[in-house]
């Protein structure tokens, strides 16, 4: 099927910009060639909000963001959480204002960079910045996949899978995890309610595939959760 290949296409795909030129390092110092200026965040500190005046783009330093919209029945719809390394207002960069909320979930750091610094920047970092939109395009692609043919259990482990392979790239074990957000907050970024999150967290430990405790998550067996994730049978 096309969308099978589709599906598979983008899981393979990098979930961030590539190493190399794009690697988070490399993002952040071209950032700071640009005079950059650094904002410390404290938790649940509102960094933009949608429908603000679009001044600055943003790199994320340390911490988490989360990003959220609101939809047209007033209803909050979380979009992602961007982790060091990761930009904030690239969904924005042709608009006058910002497209979405972002707010710290912890204590944090961000640079920040004026547009009209960003429109005079090298052509290194405008280089970065068209990668790391592509990287988020694909993202993007895979969880619209992932909520329209996974399971529940299926979308807490693939989101599990991708937090592990983003903390990786950045020098973090991929089998011991806090997570920032709360279950609420990863069932309305899957398209869950908490009591599903609750309960699929609960089955994948049962499964032997994980271990809770709180936010703090272990991947006991991380080839078959990402099997799992992607539809294998586990026993």
């Amino acid at each position: 099927m096309l969308q099978t290949r589709a599906s598979d296409q983008l899981r393979h795909a990098p979930a961030a910009a590539p190493a190399g030129l794009h690697a988070p390092s490399r993002l952040e110092q071209l950032f700071r060639d640009e005079l950059a200026q650094r904002r410390r965040l404290r938790a649940h500190e509102t960094v933009f909000r949608a429908g603000q005046q679009r001044h600055a783009l943003y790199f994320v330093h340390a911490g988490c963001v989360r990003t959220s919209i609101v939809t047209d029945d007033g209803r909050e719809k979380i979009t992602g959480f961007r982790l060091r390394g990761e930009l904030l207002g690239l969904d924005a960069i042709d608009m006058p204002t910002y497209a979405c909320d972002a707010v710290s979930l912890d204590v944090g750091e961000v640079l920040e960079l004026p547009i009209a610094r960003l429109q005079h920047a090298s052509s290194a970092l405008h280089e970065c910045i068209t990668a790391t939109l592509a990287a988020e395009i694909r993202r993007d692609w895979r969880w619209m996949l992932a909520t329209g043919s996974l399971s529940a259990d299926q979308r807490v482990a693939e989101f599990l899978v991708d937090m592990g392979q983003r903390l990786e790239t950045l020098g973090f074990s991929p089998r011991r995890m806090l997570l920032r957000m709360t279950r609420a907050d990863i069932g309305n970024f899957l398209a869950l309610t908490l009591e599903t999150v609750t309960r699929a967290l609960t089955r994948l430990q049962e499964r032997g595939l994980i271990e809770v405790a709180g936010r703090n998550i272990g991947i006991v067996d991380r080839a078959t959760l990402g099997l799992f994730s992607r539809g294998a049978a586990v026993h």
